[in-house]
């Protein structure tokens, strides 16, 4: 009779190569084409517990293009979407917890039964000693309090709510791009808010 013995624990990583990542963090261009809509740089650090930054931190984005749409074939405006924007990419934090990506504002997007969705981009975040991925989404909104939406409505506490929104900040201005801020906090005081997938 054979023994039956419990697998290894495994996290996800350490085994992110650069290559992994590299020329994945500029979504603004697609197949030779300029992403139409307001260019934006996205940027923030990624934390643990005590403030304590995660390097080599992998997250991946995906958003709807400037008008709202998602390229993908369920998006019932799939037929509108931008040609020169492909809604996904990728970064890594450096040896600081800081991650930077540069993309479009995302639009409104829109629900198979038309709801309509505030403009938002989905985060993956893959780090050592994570088991499995997590999930968050990031709003855009100089309104956060007013803003209702199906994912913020899974949020009861209005304080934690406001942990998912990127903020404005002119310190991460270059290029005559505007920049916003989206911290993530791994665990502790302060933790983002994070859905399963």
């Amino acid at each position: 009779m054979s023994q039956v013995v419990a697998s290894p624990y495994g996290t996800v990583g350490p085994f992110f190569p650069f290559a992994f990542v590299d020329d994945c963090n500029d979504l603004t261009e697609f197949q030779g084409r300029k992403a139409r809509g307001q260019h934006i740089w996205l940027a923030g650090r990624v934390v643990e517990e005590g403030g304590v930054p995660t390097a080599n931190t992998v997250l991946e984005f995906w958003q709807p293009d400037g008008a709202g749409v998602f390229r993908h074939p369920l998006d019932p405006r799939y037929s509108e979407v931008d040609p020169g924007f492909h809604g996904w990419g990728r970064a890594r934090t450096d040896g600081n917890g800081l991650y930077k990506i540069r993309t479009v504002l995302p639009g409104q997007s829109r629900e198979e039964d038309g709801t309509l969705r505030c403009p938002h981009v989905v985060v993956s975040v893959l780090a050592i000693g994570l088991t499995r991925r997590l999930v968050t989404t990031l709003f855009f909104s100089e309104t956060p309090e007013a803003v209702t939406d199906p994912v913020l409505a899974c949020v009861p506490d209005a304080k934690t709510r406001r942990r998912l929104f990127a903020a404005r900040d002119p310190i991460l201005d270059a290029e005559g791009l505007p920049g916003y801020r989206f911290d993530i906090v791994l665990r502790g005081d302060n933790e983002t808010p994070f859905f399963l997938d």
